[in-house]
């Protein structure tokens, strides 16, 4: 029977067989002609593969000439493109694999200010050399090689956090400096701290020494360490932060690791005896000095206890409006002044007294002087002398004054904290 053609048993009513006979003849060529096409086209198809086939052949010998040019090198630029709230800390760097890094430059994106940075000595990462700026917009891109030579780009912009959601620490004394045994490190938040403990708990401070450091807050936004006695002079001290997404308070990161070292001099205890307006210099337990001074007057004594020296300047103007006095007094140019409290506490040169005054006259508005000249100009005089011959950190006693003991939050006076007190609780309980 052939394909697709009724028996004559099948034939419908009424169909004669001259009419069956001519039916299956018609349908025959239909099939023969199905068949041959069917054959053409697949003979046709056939030819029409193998020359797409060729073609196909051919478009992946041209695509894979550049492919065998790519760079195995890979570039990571973190954060990720298009980010925002990234830290101003840790965040930011370029690293590759596979690879070479030749070149990267990053950017604010408004300003066009270049950021400054460095490739590691391997070539494997960039990392910025300080910290960002918050609520800034940085691009970065970079470009590396492969060990054959052949290059990769990469390229990504992100947004820094905002100075609403985040804090930082700043901090004394700096980094690689030198300074006196009374040197407490002291960090100043620039918002409000709330966990205590999580932010404290991020934070250690170590000395070569081996003397136990321990943390102690002054409200919400001040955190100082220090031992139970003065540094030991010589040794190193270490302070590291790892405050990067720590959280501070609600809706309040962190954003700053740091790592700071700085050394302990000499040791040097200057005692002041308002009794009998002198001061006696102190170093590595020997007398190297006594000075005639003059402390503050009846009417404005000098704090008690041991202060600090924090700031140093050749000259400084002092006005006492600055600090309750209304125009009491208004020097430009005070010399070799010494600061050690923060509500302005000076020791310093005073070159518009008589000479006389310093030894046995109280004639100050709280601040303790010493004999010098005009301009800070003559090495010779006992203020010159002492400043230089005195370290920020450099402790200074003052007793037998009408006054109370400075509170060991006014500037760097924390040794006037008993260290029971100090100690309890501890920073990050």
């Amino acid at each position: 029977m052939e394909i697709g053609v009724k028996s004559p048993s099948q034939a419908g009513p009424g169909t004669s067989s001259e009419q069956r006979r001519r039916r299956v003849a018609r349908r025959g060529v239909a099939t023969a002609s199905v068949l041959l096409g069917g054959a053409l086209a697949l003979t046709a198809c056939g030819g029409s593969g193998s020359h797409a086939a060729s073609k196909a052949t051919g478009a992946a010998a041209a695509d894979s000439a550049p492919a065998k040019d790519i760079s195995q090198a890979k570039i990571t630029i973190t954060p990720k493109d298009r980010s925002s709230g990234a830290s101003i800390a840790a965040d930011s760097k370029v690293t590759v694999a596979d690879g070479t890094l030749t070149h990267v430059t990053m950017t604010e994106a408004v300003s066009g200010k270049a950021v400054a940075g460095r490739i590691s000595a391997d070539g494997k990462s960039w990392t910025p050399d300080d910290r960002l700026s918050r609520a800034t917009q940085y691009r970065i891109s970079a470009s590396a090689k492969d060990a054959g030579g052949r290059p990769a780009d990469a390229n990504a912009t992100f947004t820094t956090v905002s100075p609403a959601h985040s804090f930082i620490a700043y901090y004394t004394p700096d980094g690689g400096s030198t300074v006196g045994v009374g040197m407490p490190v002291s960090l100043d938040f620039d918002k409000a701290i709330t966990d205590k403990r999580a932010v404290a708990s991020h934070i250690s401070v170590s000395t070569s020494s081996g003397q136990r450091v321990v943390g102690h807050w002054f409200g919400d936004q001040r955190l100082d360490f220090r031992p139970q006695q003065y540094w030991k002079p010589g040794s190193k001290v270490t302070l590291k932060m790892d405050l990067d997404n720590v959280k501070g308070a609600s809706g309040l990161t962190g954003v700053q690791n740091k790592t700071v070292t700085f050394t302990v001099g000499r040791s040097q205890v200057s005692t002041v005896d308002a009794a009998t307006q002198t001061m006696t210099v102190v170093r590595d337990g020997r007398v190297i000095r006594t000075i005639p001074v003059s402390t503050g007057s009846p009417q404005h004594t000098t704090y008690n206890g041991q202060m600090v020296i924090s700031e140093k300047y050749q000259q400084t103007r002092m006005n006492g409006s600055t600090v309750g006095f209304g125009g009491e007094y208004d020097i430009p140019d005070v010399p070799h002044a010494m600061r050690l409290s923060a509500s302005g506490t000076f020791i310093h040169g005073n070159y518009w007294s008589a000479p006389g005054i310093f030894g046995s006259a109280a004639t100050s508005h709280g601040c303790i002087g010493m004999r010098d000249v005009k301009g800070a100009g003559d090495p010779t005089t006992n203020a010159a002398w002492f400043y230089g011959n005195s370290l920020v950190g450099d402790v200074v006693i003052v007793k037998n004054s009408h006054d109370k003991t400075i509170a060991p939050d006014n500037g760097l006076s924390d040794w006037n904290m008993p260290w029971s007190q100090w100690t309890a609780g501890g920073a990050a309980s």
